[in-house]
């Protein structure tokens, strides 16, 4: 019977979510299945999230919502204030837009085990005509809302993927304005945005792996 039901919930996923539940058995894992219908969000309402994951490496899911699912990127060294600083980024599947509000364990052992942060939330407006013309074309200027990231920024995107892998591999750039700054972020803000917890806090919580979110939490960029 458990498994019929979780068949069923998976029937429901949009199309866009296949791939983030196939990955993924919600009867270990807390995280959103993504089973509920999300109403596209107004350009001046759309979510903005990065998590911090201490995963098998440490690295910021970088999130935008569009078109009812979170459009996601793996940062491995985190966002930066300096425009000079080019960060890289592979884009990952759509996540579910409930995954925006999503801080705890993933068990060890499941698709990216480890400790999530909630390290940043707020919105996000396009600075283009046409969000999914600038996708296809891979040149996304925005501004971002958030509680630490600010102003404008853009994603651009290279040839091929990073390391071997293949998903398109991007950069996370900032624009030149009043946000940006030298200052690091990453060592500056380490808490989560919501909760002000630590990794290590969240992962004692949750009973994670305590010690793997303490070593992530001294990592800086």
């Amino acid at each position: 019977m458990e498994m019929a039901i979780a068949t069923m919930t998976k029937s429901k996923a949009p199309p866009a979510l296949k791939e983030y539940q196939k990955k993924r058995n919600f009867e270990v894992t807390s995280e959103p299945s993504g089973a509920s219908k999300t109403k596209p969000a107004a350009k001046s309402e759309l979510l903005y999230v990065i998590q911090k994951h201490a995963a098998t490496n440490l690295h910021y899911d970088f999130r935008l919502e569009w078109r009812g699912v979170l459009l996601s990127w793996a940062v491995p060294k985190g966002p930066s204030l300096d425009p000079s600083v080019k960060r890289l980024a592979t884009q990952v599947e759509d996540h579910p837009v409930d995954y925006g509000a999503f801080e705890g364990i993933i068990p060890e052992g499941e698709y990216g085990g480890g400790t999530v942060m909630l390290w940043d939330r707020g919105a996000w407006t396009p600075e283009v005509p046409d969000v999914d013309a600038a996708l296809r074309e891979g040149n996304l200027k925005f501004t971002l809302h958030g509680k630490k990231l600010r102003g404008s920024w853009v994603l651009v995107r290279t040839k091929s993927g990073f390391g071997g892998s293949k998903r398109p591999g991007w950069l996370l750039i900032k624009h030149r304005d009043r946000y940006a700054s030298s200052e690091d972020v990453l060592a500056k803000q380490r808490r989560s945005v919501t909760s002000k917890r630590l990794l290590a806090d969240i992962a004692r919580d949750s009973h994670g792996n305590v010690a793997k979110a303490a070593r992530a939490d001294l990592v800086v960029a």
